[in-house]
């Protein structure tokens, strides 16, 4: 990945988020504020468009300006665990202008890490970790295949995380207080964990041959 992949797999989640959300809305209606689509197709529109003019070609310096434009453009929980995982990505990417599918992987494992640690959150909360760590992890699995089948297999495996916060019981946010009232219903942070690695496959899958 150099900085115009990355400017076209923005692109793609950005169009995504903003296709998705009113859907985002209505899910995050369910047990949180109601302002998920909002905020991340703003959050992603801003930094789509901060990308779309970059002259940077450093990867870090990219991204952890990207992280600064999420948190200012989309100011809500999610928002800030993006800008958190933008950043963490961004120090592990530092320096380069190339990056590698391990070398993505161990910054999409950064950016997990970082979260776990200021949200005090881990996989099984129902929250985005839930489809963001196993699509890091299949991620990293796959790095030695095709960049298109081991992006496909990153997709599979957070709509896989996602469906099964179905059968969680909330532990954070507003969503919390509805308890166990809160199990049978899909996590709306997971749902886009899934939409971001969607996109990503299916922009890796026009570039590259599965």
């Amino acid at each position: 990945m150099n900085i115009e992949d990355l400017k076209g797999a923005v692109a793609a989640i950005a169009t995504t988020m903003r296709d998705n959300r009113n859907y985002l809305v209505e899910l995050d209606q369910r047990n949180g504020d109601g302002d998920l689509g909002i905020t991340m197709a703003d959050g992603y529109g801003a930094i789509s468009a901060y990308l779309a003019t970059c002259e940077e070609e450093d990867l870090g310096r990219a991204l952890m300006k990207c992280s600064s434009i999420f948190n200012e453009k989309a100011p809500s929980t999610l928002g800030t665990i993006t800008s958190l995982c933008l950043m963490a990505m961004a120090k592990s990417l530092k320096g380069k202008t190339e990056a590698s599918v391990p070398e993505l992987a161990a910054a999409l494992e950064a950016g997990i890490a970082r979260i776990e640690e200021k949200a005090k959150s881990k996989p099984g909360d129902k929250t985005i970790l839930d489809a963001r760590a196993p699509a890091a992890a299949a991620l990293a699995a796959n790095a030695s295949a095709p960049r298109a089948a081991a992006f496909q297999a990153a997709a599979l495996a957070a709509a896989a995380g996602s469906e099964a916060t179905k059968a969680m019981r909330s532990v954070h946010g507003r969503a919390a207080y509805y308890g166990d009232k809160s199990i049978g219903v899909i996590d709306a942070g997971s749902v886009v964990g899934k939409l971001i690695f969607e996109s990503l496959a299916s922009c890796c899958a026009k570039k590259y041959a599965l």
